[in-house]
């Protein structure tokens, strides 16, 4: 029997799904549904190189066109999904057609926190860093000598920084709280990062909020700050966290906490729906969480294309990120919620860190700061479920590969 497949959104995860498929020899007819009038694309490097100018923007699709057809996958490009009838196994489009499915698939992501209106989220000049229109407007804004507020000191915020500073730019960086990146990463961290975007000329504004943006004539002139100052910027940047796109799975009746929940195969609470990337909820060491990453969003979309292969393979993340920001590059392996104790630990090249993080002793999570060997060994521990003493990470004339090879001989 024919099992049509529908897929809704047209990302890493989305093309994840169908390319996993067709690598393994599936045939059913398959249509990806994007809200964008391109194919599918990689998202990390548009606010990298994308948008210094380093690349084309062709060079970060994952396929050509020609590939989705000689496939016989029937891209539904610049089109969005309104309404799931899962009585009817059918999605609407906003035009009114619909297309049947046998399973569906959401891998509808997440999307930038905005500003509300009533403090200037809606004035011109201000920007979200999300898809290709986002970094293709900012792309304008970016000449030497002008300003840029950005609010917020995530990932986001300080990437876009990064690349202000790198391209001439004046940027001051507001973050509400006590200092950057406090809500996903050590305060040995925040140091490291912060150091290097104030020697790159970053001016910083932490413990401050945003009280409202200025304008003239519609367009952002600047900001009033909690600590009463003034700042003008001739555009702005908001960095602020994202929600998961779940409006869908919501009013549809599906299951939904913090995004789609999904059961470790990454099936909704109908079984004729799949969910993967950064749209979805799940279990993961005992608590739910969703994880905002290429990572995950790859990982957990070939979990589903299994599962809707028949395949029972359950889903099981080893978590890793990264960030480039001006010559640093910070590699995160494992999940660092709920640590109590973090070791930080030098490594053999000028300027190589890395910072571990324990939780009841248990080694969970490693940030690596221009130091790969450190994120491939802290990775390779967390795979293997090898947990370093103290002792061994202190011993910096350790070699921590030479380290992991001993225990996995002694355990063989």
């Amino acid at each position: 029997m024919e099992n049509r497949l529908v897929i809704v959104g047209a990302g890493q995860s989305g093309f994840a799904v169908a390319a996993k498929l067709r690598a393994q020899g599936d045939t059913r007819p398959i249509t990806m549904i994007g809200s964008e009038s391109v194919p599918p694309y990689q998202r990390p490097p548009l606010s990298k190189k994308y948008l210094v100018g380093d690349v084309a923007f062709e060079t970060l699709l994952f396929r050509h066109q020609d590939w989705f057809r000689e496939n016989h996958i029937d891209l539904c490009l610049g089109s969005s999904v309104e309404e799931i009838d899962r009585r009817e196994k059918c999605v609407v489009l906003q035009n009114g057609s619909r297309i049947a499915y046998d399973s569906l698939v959401l891998t509808t992501g997440a999307s930038p926190r905005s500003l509300p209106s009533a403090v200037g989220g809606d004035l011109q000049g201000v920007y979200l860093v999300r898809d290709k229109r986002d970094c293709d407007l900012l792309r304008a804004e970016m000449r030497p000598e002008r300003s840029v507020l950005i609010i917020g000191g995530g990932y986001v915020g300080l990437e876009a920084a990064a690349v202000a500073r790198s391209l001439g730019l004046r940027v001051i960086l507001v973050e509400l709280g006590t200092r950057i990146l406090q809500r996903v990463a050590a305060s040995d961290t925040s140091d490291i990062v912060r150091a290097a975007h104030v020697a790159n000329g970053v001016e910083f504004r932490e413990n401050t909020g945003l009280v409202t943006l200025i304008s003239d004539q519609g367009h952002v002139t600047g900001a009033e700050l909690s600590d009463g100052s003034k700042i003008a910027a001739d555009f702005v940047i908001i960095g602020i966290g994202v929600v998961p796109n779940d409006q869908l799975a919501r009013a549809s009746g599906l299951s939904v906490g913090n995004g789609i929940s999904v059961d470790e195969y990454g099936c909704t609470s109908d079984p004729s729906i799949y969910a993967a990337g950064d749209c979805t909820e799940f279990s993961y060491k005992g608590r739910s969480v969703r994880l905002e990453s290429v990572q995950n969003a790859v990982d957990q979309a070939e979990t589903v294309a299994t599962s809707i292969m028949g395949g029972r393979v359950r889903y099981e993340p080893q978590p890793w990120f990264w960030s480039d920001q001006f010559d640093l590059k910070l590699q995160i392996a494992g999940y660092n919620v709920g640590y109590d104790r973090t070791l930080v630990r030098n490594g053999s090249r000028p300027g190589a860190k890395s910072v571990w993080y324990f939780q009841q002793g248990q080694f969970i999570a490693v940030d690596a700061i221009n130091d790969p060997k450190a994120f491939v060994s802290g990775r390779r521990m967390l795979s293997l479920g090898i947990n370093p003493p103290a002792a061994v990470l202190e011993d910096e004339g350790l070699d921590l590969v030479a380290y992991i090879r001993s225990i996995t001989a002694s355990a063989a």
